[in-house]
């Protein structure tokens, strides 16, 4: 899964990066260490610009502030977003939540990377012999080992809030969620000295990577044939990631900053592995 990640980036650098043609300087956000579920994010996607006459409306490469947590457009209120931050890739064509927004409404969303937490082993023994309710777990970031974006899969979506007029600016909401595929189980680029040596050894689920030759088909609004799309959730290729464990301080949203991101010698919550 994906519920926590970090966007620390400048977005003239993201604009650069994404050939993205439009995007409103009054909408930076400031770096984020710590992005939880209901924040606001970067999104890098493609449709026509609003109020554009119909011979000029082609789709326009822009990036966007959103807002984490998919609230469908049929969705009688927005209560849900919060449990809809992640669709399936091996179901999300066919999920009434996301099947619309895959089918046209695609996008990217840029971090730094992705936090992932794995329980000690003796707080596992400790949570099965009844002794720990709640084991603490050890907090891993795990990043593209050559530095670069990771470049998150992800879906969005427009709701309208019909208590409000058409003129109020928060008559429309648009939502986004991360699509997540299975963890890759080969050898990670860069493996910690004590701890996992690849990204299923962290947890079975990951965000779906989309490798820079994807990036124009992902977007691409005009691309709508089911198989055609589908072929894009494949996993990108194995050996593109470290992973390396970090304090756990990260594990309580209110700290941000980028001393989250210090790599830590060795796990601070005991033997995992």
């Amino acid at each position: 899964m994906c519920g926590r990640y970090a966007a620390s980036r400048r977005p003239e650098d993201l604009v650069s990066t994404f050939g993205v043609e439009k995007w409103d300087p009054e909408e930076t956000l400031a770096p984020d260490w710590n992005v939880a579920p209901t924040k606001e994010v970067y999104a890098v996607l493609e449709r026509p610009l609003k109020g554009e006459d119909a011979e000029s409306r082609r789709p326009v490469r822009q990036m966007r502030v959103l807002k984490w947590g998919l609230v469908p457009s049929w969705a009688k209120s927005p209560e849900g977003a919060a449990r809809l931050i992640n669709a399936r890739a091996e179901t999300v064509h066919e999920k009434p939540s996301f099947k619309r927004a895959f089918a046209t409404r695609r996008c990217i969303l840029p971090a730094d990377g992705y936090y992932e937490w794995v329980t000690g082993a003796g707080e596992r023994e400790l949570e099965v012999e009844g002794k720990r309710k709640r084991p603490r777990k050890q907090p891993y970031f795990v990043t593209p080992a050559d530095g670069s974006v990771f470049a998150m899969a992800g879906l969005y979506e427009f709701w309208r809030d019909r208590t409000l007029p058409d003129d109020h600016p928060a008559a429309w909401w648009v939502t986004c969620s991360v699509v997540t595929t299975e963890a890759e189980t080969g050898p990670l680029a860069v493996a910690p000295a004590e701890g996992p040596g690849s990204l299923a050894e962290i947890h079975p689920r990951m965000p779906l990577m989309l490798t820079p030759d994807r990036w124009d088909a992902w977007l691409d609004p005009a691309c709508t044939e089911p198989e055609e799309v589908r072929a894009l959730l494949a996993a990108p290729p194995e050996g593109l990631m470290r992973a390396f464990p970090v304090g756990t301080a990260v594990s309580n949203v209110r700290n941000n900053g980028p001393e989250l991101l210090k790599e830590l010698s060795g796990p601070e919550v005991g033997t995992l592995f």
